[in-house]
């Protein structure tokens, strides 16, 4: 049987108007093409959907039997051509650690605002764990702080970020400038190896800092900021992420001699990855 929703519609269009010659203009084909449609899905289905009284086509208790579900079939075939229309299929993005929670709530917020019934799914976790997720197709877009080597992958300046050392109101460095030999004399409280934080600290500061002592690492932003506040050590995160304890005085911003520390955050996606509406609409809001 090779029933089509072509022919379903066809025939609803008939049993309303009552004649092929309504239905044709309803539906913009010719009345022998509406005529050809009516007859095969007759063919198939073995049996007459109408009586033909004269001119006029009368439906039968066949056809008032198959009108509800070609009805349905319709809306169910409806459905899935606004599915992929309005692309209504889940975005999944995936965000290091100071992009997922500091960066993107305002972003999403707007997004969602604007877009209510698609579907979004994120994941957070360091940037090398959102550069396999989107190796590994398990994401279709991601949004990191380190750069990204895979040639697999397209990666794309996105946003500048602002790295800051900090310290504690009564740490004997706060309030003056100090050396990178007071810095790495410091005890130093960092995010793990493989977060985009880590790498850069790695390439822009500690390169300076031979034999600098890490006294604890972390995988979490709100567990260094507590850390630091509390007395044990120096840290180096981004402003975005202590942007609210720098404005309350619990922590405090070191200036250092002859350093400023900015960082490129990328947006990354497969070479291999359709970017569908929904997701070049997700990244209109992030741009």
């Amino acid at each position: 049987m090779r029933i089509t929703l072509r022919q379903l519609e066809v025939f609803t269009e008939v049993l309303k108007s009552g004649s092929t010659t309504q239905a044709s203009l309803s539906l913009a084909l010719s009345q022998s093409a509406v005529s050809a449609s009516l007859t095969d899905l007759e063919g198939q289905l073995g049996v007459q959907l109408f009586d033909r009284v004269g001119k006029r086509l009368v439906t039968n208790e066949h056809g008032r039997l198959l009108y509800p579900k070609a009805l349905a079939l319709l809306d169910q075939g409806y459905e899935v051509e606004q599915l992929f229309k309005k692309e209504m299929g889940a975005v999944r993005l995936a965000a290091s650690t100071t992009i997922g929670n500091y960066i993107l709530p305002q972003i999403l917020a707007g997004y969602r605002h604007d877009n209510p019934d698609i579907p979004l799914e994120l994941f957070i976790g360091n940037t090398d764990e959102v550069i396999k997720a989107v190796m590994e197709f398990r994401a279709d877009v991601g949004l990191i702080e380190g750069v990204c080597h895979s040639s697999d992958l397209v990666s794309k300046s996105w946003l500048k970020d602002e790295l800051v050392i900090f310290v504690a109101p009564n740490n004997p460095l706060a309030g003056r400038t100090v050396t990178l030999k007071e810095l790495r004399d410091a005890p130093w409280i960092l995010r793990e190896r493989g977060s985009g934080t880590r790498d850069v600290l790695d390439q822009l500061l500690f390169a300076h800092l031979p034999s600098f002592h890490i006294l604890m690492e972390l995988g979490n932003s709100e567990a260094i900021k507590h850390a630091v506040r509390f007395g044990m050590g120096v840290s180096c995160l981004s402003r975005r992420v202590i942007a609210e304890q720098l404005e309350n005085g619990s922590l405090v911003e070191l200036k250092v001699e002859k350093q400023h520390l900015e960082r490129t955050l990328y947006l990354i996606y497969h070479r291999q990855k359709h970017l569908s509406k929904a997701i070049t609409n997700l990244l209109d809001y992030c741009n």
